[in-house]
């Protein structure tokens, strides 16, 4: 029972808390410091990276909750206190060292804040944690009053009032966390069935086959780990909703309360259970709106101000039980000064349903006001917030439905033709409108227990305890929620609070965006010679693919009566190789190329030297000259790579160090329409990358890479400096979010043409640019043919 006067003093005792770098437990910290002067506290925190446990709980000391303290004792008195009466528990939950065996008071507060976390991560957080600290209580020798810090929301799927007691269930929590392990270890398994692999596999290589096997592998299995989380995330949601709870966070919360009871509480100890429900800023203490990251109602109260949510699944009357963490963390205090009797829990409802309730409507009704009279930005403007009609669970999700088959068919859509600025856009938009689908989604899936509600929580135990205390402390360390001004606290204080944490959050974003678009302003290049400059060549420095390259040759090589049929055969293979390209790029090249077959080296490149040099430098975009002339005054390292025949690039070498690409096969002077080796793309072009960086004392992360291709992939994410060049659909989606540069370079013309003939003209009076040993020309310059010479006879070639 509470007694009739409560005590407020923690005296000299020895607190151990858990979880003091989360919101309840600062707060709890920073109550113990500033006004339980004569305590002492250990606190249990695990090192995070490069970070010792020691250095986090120093950072701690430099939070915005400590500030009010830091100012009143000074800064460097609050630096000693902290050093003199905090000692740091090295350790987690699951892995506590020895405890000292002086605690009076054990104040856990850790716990996972996901409301739905793959089951068995829900398990080891939860019960896992509650049952490691008891057992290191245990262990430690030590007697101390346990707050075991929980929520109202344990008592699950139910109607009415919810007591202030022990839960009533007979689920055996034992079996439960052993089979969460165990479904976790055949989820694995399951993944692992070469059926499900296939699935993984088959996608993976539908959408980055031209990026390489390593790209399709990283793919599959990252797919297959995604699969394994929906299917914990799946098995934890649906088990705790056969049990009858909302999600697996109050399963597992309803659990561990029942391992302390059954550790601590009727075994001869004593047990305080604080059930606080929605958490949100501070209404007093340590100032107003003190609050430390989104919480549980924010995300959906800023989403709506953004207009993000068109309409919601709630019902007008369900109670929002909120309770400003300020009032928790007193009662908290308040319990753990007042410890029940031994083998007799006490439970306390920190809530607000019950004596100061704020339906759901009228929650709406102050997010709405606050948002029409403080709109936040859009673009030149502000958001329209909407008017919630709240038409039910069952039309907002048809409507979700709806709206998902949509966006797929239009994202299908712009997959399919070619990509533009105005593609671009197309796409940046769809992206946002998934986005904003998800966002209600992932709310309606989040919130549709909180805010469907019909418990209310009963709190008199909790208002019993804060009318125990003497009345003069009641307004500093009280938790009486009937003083709670419900419109005054939301609109002067909460929302004003997480809404600027919003606009702080988007300065950083904002400045960022600032920073990563400086590569958009033109700007001189840094002057450096341990860089390159990749570029590939078709569709980037030239507006062609090979299939045109190909005709080039064949225009300036046939005979006029022979054109028109080699043009038909042509077209007809043109489904195979569309095939076999986005199956592979390595595949269609190695296809197209075999139309080589029968030509002689000498009368290709006759034909280059000719008529097909002025048609490549027609092509040639001045935009990319222009980008090249820049990295060659810089000293950068220029080279041109494609994954055709290098010989074809030869009208445009003088422009760079190197040319690298791929050699056909011989034979007595004749194409045989073979590869000497695998042609230079996707992954085989990163992996030459990488080994020509090596060679030559290169700094990739300082280099540059410009690709127009999904394919370049593979290479382009090993240079610090990416520019996608009238990218493909693919390339540019993934560009966007990489935030990669992206340039629109104008197709050639006269005057690229010229620009490429002064080049050469240059060029002349140095040394040429010496080809790489890949891309070195299968015969020497022959003197110059006729633009009306004939290819080999059609029985000598070897068509597809």
């Amino acid at each position: 029972m509470t007694p009739k006067r409560a005590k407020t003093d923690l005296g000299s005792a020895h607190v151990f808390l858990t979880g003091a770098t989360g919101f309840v437990g600062q707060a709890v910290l920073e109550r113990l410091l500033s006004q339980h002067p004569d305590t002492r506290v250990s606190v249990l925190i695990r090192g995070k990276g490069s970070q010792s446990a020691e250095h986090r709980v120093r950072q701690l000391l430099k939070k915005p909750v400590f500030s009010k303290w830091r100012e009143a004792v000074g800064e460097e008195a609050a630096a000693e206190a902290f050093a003199a009466r905090i000692t740091v528990v090295d350790g987690g939950l699951t892995s506590i060292p020895q405890l000292p065996s002086d605690l009076d008071v054990v104040i856990h507060s850790a716990a996972s804040v996901s409301f739905d976390p793959p089951i068995q991560r829900a398990f080891e957080d939860n019960v896992g944690g509650a049952i490691g600290l008891y057992e290191a209580v245990l262990a430690s020798g030590s007697d101390p009053h346990v707050v075991h810090v929980s929520t109202c929301y344990v008592g699950g799927l139910r109607k009415g009032i919810a007591p202030e007691a022990s839960l009533v269930h007979d689920v055996d929590w034992r079996a439960e966390f052993e089979a969460a392990r165990q479904t976790a270890k055949e989820v694995e398994l399951a993944s692992r069935r070469p059926e499900v692999l296939q699935k993984f596999i088959a996608a993976a290589r539908a959408k980055h086959g031209k990026q390489g096997p390593q790209a399709v592998a990283a793919a599959a299995e990252a797919s297959r780990v995604e699969w394994v989380n929906d299917e914990l995330v799946s098995a934890g949601r649906m088990r705790a909703q056969s049990l009858g709870w909302t999600d697996v966070y109050t399963l597992t919360k309803a659990f561990a309360e029942r391992a302390a009871e059954t550790m601590w509480g009727q075994a001869g100890h004593t047990l305080s259970i604080v059930r606080p429900t929605i958490i949100e800023s501070a209404f007093q203490h340590p100032f107003p709106g003190w609050i430390d990251g989104f919480k549980v109602a924010d995300p959906l109260i800023l989403a709506y101000g953004r207009g993000q949510l068109p309409e919601f699944p709630g019902l007008p009357d369900s109670i929002l039980d909120l309770i400003p963490v300020d009032f928790v963390v007193n009662a908290i205090i308040a319990a753990a000064a007042n410890p029940a009797p031994k083998s007799e829990p006490e439970y306390f409802h920190v809530a607000s349903g019950a004596s100061n309730p704020i339906p759901f409507h009228r929650m709406f009704e102050n997010v709405r006001h606050y948002y029409t009279e403080h709109p936040m930005p859009k673009g030149d403007g502000h958001v329209t917030v909407p008017n919630w009609k709240f038409p039910g669970e069952r039309k907002v999700a048809r409507d979700l439905a709806l709206a998902k088959r949509w966006t797929g068919l239009q994202e299908l859509a712009i997959s399919r033709i070619p990509s533009t600025d105005r593609t671009r856009e197309w796409q940046a938009e769809l992206a946002k409108t998934k986005a904003g689908i998800e966002t209600l989604q992932n709310f309606t899936d989040l919130y549709r227990a909180y805010v469907q509600s019909e418990i209310i929580f009963d709190d008199r135990n909790t208002r019993a305890l804060n009318a125990a205390l003497p009345a003069k402390l009641r307004d500093d360390r009280g938790f009486d929620v009937e003083r709670i001004d419900w419109d005054d606290y939301l609109q002067n204080v909460h929302f004003p609070a997480i809404t600027e944490m919003t606009n702080a959050y988007r300065r950083r974003k904002q400045a960022a965006t600032r920073i990563a678009n400086r590569p958009q302003t033109p700007k001189a290049l840094p002057e450096r010679s341990d860089v390159v400059a990749v570029f590939d060549l078709e569709g980037t420095v030239v507006d062609s693919n090979i299939v045109e390259q190909y005709l080039w040759v064949r225009s300036s090589g046939f005979r006029k009566a022979a054109w028109p049929g080699e043009v038909a055969r042509l077209l007809g293979s043109v489904p195979g190789y569309l095939r076999a390209e986005r199956r592979d790029r390595g595949e269609f090249i190695r296809a197209f190329l075999r139309r080589y077959s029968g030509m002689p080296v000498e009368r290709l490149e006759k034909i280059v030297r000719r008529g097909y040099a002025d048609t490549m430098r027609r092509h040639t975009s001045a935009d990319a000259i222009a980008r090249i002339k820049e990295h060659r005054a810089a000293g950068h390292r220029t080279i041109l790579v494609t994954g055709s025949i290098g010989l074809l690039a030869a009208p445009l070498e003088h422009l760079f160090d190197e040319v690298v690409g791929s050699t056909m096969h011989e034979r007595n002077g004749v194409l045989t329409g073979y590869l000497a080796k695998p042609p230079l793309v996707d992954e085989a072009r990163g992996a030459w990358l990488r080994r020509y960086a090596d060679e030559h004392g290169i700094n990739l992360s300082q280099s540059y890479g410009y690709g127009d291709n999904h394919s370049d992939l593979g290479w382009l994410g090993l240079v610090g400096n990416v520019t996608a060049v009238n990218p493909d659909a693919e390339l540019s989606r993934e560009a966007l979010r990489r935030a990669w540069r992206i340039v629109k370079w104008k197709s050639g013309g006269s005057e690229a043409s010229r620009d490429v003939m002064a080049s050469a003209s240059t060029a002349s009076a140095a040394t040429p640019a010496a080809a790489a040993a890949a891309s070195a020309s299968p015969a020497a310059p022959a003197a110059a043919a006729s633009p009306t010479d004939s290819p080999a006879e059609e029985g000598e070639r070897t068509p597809e």
